[in-house]
């Protein structure tokens, strides 16, 4: 007797809407206390100051390779965006998950530039800087966001790899910035908070209202769908925070060089480097998971005749 699959569905697509509220509150918070710990005390200004510092000794050689990627960030940005919003169009219809992607762009780098034209302002603590705001990052937002929207639009199954590969690239686009001494870490973590309140607000109302294509049928149906690219996320992710954690208050322990850049061991360099890179594959494995969590769930059972 030959049996033939039908699928089941349980729930609905976001089912728990206020996760994402929740979570969006979370970043809003993490990028309110980024601005007030690093360019409103004097302490921060001065760790931030001595990690944008030391990036031009640390890594000298790398600073004319990161100019150049830099120089085309925007267009590759661009271009990577618009061609997974064109691809929805075009193959799949979903003309209301392109607009949405859009406007998670726009909203992104809108959000970056208020706050950091109009909306903060960096107060003189008496370190030796640069006395105007740069927090946000606006070229981290722009890499960030683009990668955000491929994210939302895709459907459940790439979403562990489009949260693996668009991570990589927010966190290469952060540290570009960063070695080519364009911004300081905390400039690149708040730009990658500011992604993360318009991709879980963007996210949310994706599923909420495209609930015909958000199943999926659970991690490990294809190699896009693999647990193994949120695991590598959360490897690097919460590795890397910690990393920089304990570069931080050892640094502090030991008592900083008496003027930023000047210490032997640049090791509010790499505190930087690491608190980047912990904050952009935690954000993209937070992302994955919740995202995959959300999904409506399906599964195949067989049908006898």
């Amino acid at each position: 007797m030959e049996s033939q699959h039908s699928s089941t569905t349980t729930a609905r697509a976001a089912r728990a809407p206020l996760v994402f509220v929740l979570a969006a509150a979370v970043c809003a918070a993490a990028l309110g206390w980024t601005y007030w710990a690093f360019v409103r005390t004097t302490t921060g200004q001065f760790a931030d100051e001595s990690a944008w510092q030391e990036a031009g000794v640390a890594a000298p050689d790398t600073q004319l390779p990161f100019l150049r990627f830099l120089d085309t960030l925007p267009t590759i940005s661009v271009v990577i965006a618009a061609a997974a919003i064109l691809f929805v169009i075009v193959r799949r219809h979903r003309y209301g998950a392109a607009a949405i992607a859009v406007a998670v762009i726009v909203a992104s780098n809108l959000t970056t530039q208020l706050l950091k034209n109009v909306v903060f302002d960096r107060p003189d603590r008496g370190v030796a800087t640069l006395d105007f705001n740069s927090l946000p990052s606006g070229h981290t937002t722009l890499a960030a966001s683009a990668a955000a929207a491929v994210f939302i639009i895709m459907t459940p199954r790439w979403r562990p790899f489009a949260a693996a590969v668009g991570g990589a690239y927010s966190v290469l686009a952060g540290v570009a910035t960063y070695i080519n001494l364009w911004h300081r870490p905390a400039d690149v973590v708040a730009a990658l908070l500011v992604v993360g309140i318009w991709t879980l607000i963007g996210g949310l109302i994706i599923m909420r209202t495209g609930n015909r294509w958000n199943d999926w049928q659970g991690f490990g149906r294809g190699w896009a769908s693999s647990r193994g690219w949120l695991g590598l996320c959360w490897v690097l992710g919460p590795g890397s925070l910690v990393l920089s954690a304990v570069l931080y208050f050892s640094v502090q322990a030991i008592g900083p060089a008496p003027v930023p850049g000047t210490a032997t061991l640049p090791l509010f360099f790499w505190w930087g480097l690491a608190w980047i890179v912990g904050v952009g594959f935690t954000l993209s494995a937070a992302a994955g998971w919740l995202f995959a969590d959300q999904a409506r769930r399906t599964s195949a059972r067989a049908v006898v005749p």
